[in-house]
């Protein structure tokens, strides 16, 4: 769970976000949405640990994790993905996956040289790991591309490949389906939905593209102004006159005209 508390931030005497507060519950898939220059990406990359708050708390799980650096939290639970995908663009798609385990022995240069043969048994279990999270990802054929010729939208399913191959279980999502064809953008969705129910994980996810939230998420967090304006099921969002007068508008004009 992620509690995030009167939180507040300013860049240059422009306050970004304030007094913003809400709970993503464990187990959920929780979008965060609103008009551009909501706050939504102040907001999550303070919970990342990309910046610290001017004032207000950020809680993991119960514990106050506020400014605390993405790889400290990262060790807690907690990992990130990008808008724009961010990929090892020289290593392949097999050798991008096996970056995140953490205590891997060849790290360690005393385990290098002198535990050659468990080092050696690990790394044949991380590749396995690895090949079966690129099965499901239906990204196997690719195991040898390199990262950095992939799509936009495999590249994403990489990004959740690693998230697979890590220790976290509390995902930040930066808009997932940003300019995402449709055919990858229903086989991540699907993606999220099988991990959350299947796997238990968290999902918080910052998206502009309705028609993916209404999809896949509950609840629904509306951020404006640098405030949460409102939170609630979706559908019940889409009705909201605040929500239609500050970001929704366009989108119900044409489903009434339709």
């Amino acid at each position: 769970m992620i509690e995030v508390r009167d939180l507040q931030k300013s860049f240059g005497g422009v306050r970004a976000v304030r007094g913003c507060s809400f709970t993503v519950p464990t187990g959920s898939i929780t979008a965060l949405i609103g008009p551009n220059g909501a706050g939504k990406t102040t907001v999550f990359n303070i919970i990342a640990g990309f910046l610290r708050p001017d004032a207000g708390r950020v809680l993991l799980d119960g514990e106050d994790v506020t400014g605390l650096a993405p790889h400290r939290l990262y060790r807690r639970g907690l990992v990130r993905t990008f808008q724009i995908p961010r990929m090892f663009d020289r290593m392949t798609v097999l050798e991008s996956l096996l970056v995140p385990p953490v205590g891997q022995l060849g790290e360690n240069l005393v385990h290098a040289w002198f535990s050659r043969d468990r080092v050696r048994r690990q790394e044949a279990k991380l590749v396995a790991r690895a090949r079966e999270v690129l099965d499901l990802l239906g990204l196997r054929h690719l195991e040898g591309e390199r990262a950095g010729h992939l799509s936009g939208g495999q590249k994403k399913l990489v990004e959740l490949g690693r998230v697979l191959m890590s220790p976290c279980r509390t995902v930040l999502l930066d808009e997932p389906g940003a300019g995402v064809n449709r055919t990858l953008l229903s086989r991540i969705v699907d993606l999220i939905r099988r991990l959350n129910r299947e796997a238990g994980y968290t999902f918080c996810i910052v998206e502009h593209d309705m028609d993916l939230v209404a999809r896949l998420c509950d609840p629904v967090i509306v951020m404006a102004e640098g405030r949460v304006l409102t939170q609630g099921r979706f559908e019940d969002i889409r009705r909201n006159r605040e929500v239609i007068d500050a970001y929704l508008g366009a989108v119900a004009v044409e489903e009434e005209e339709a």
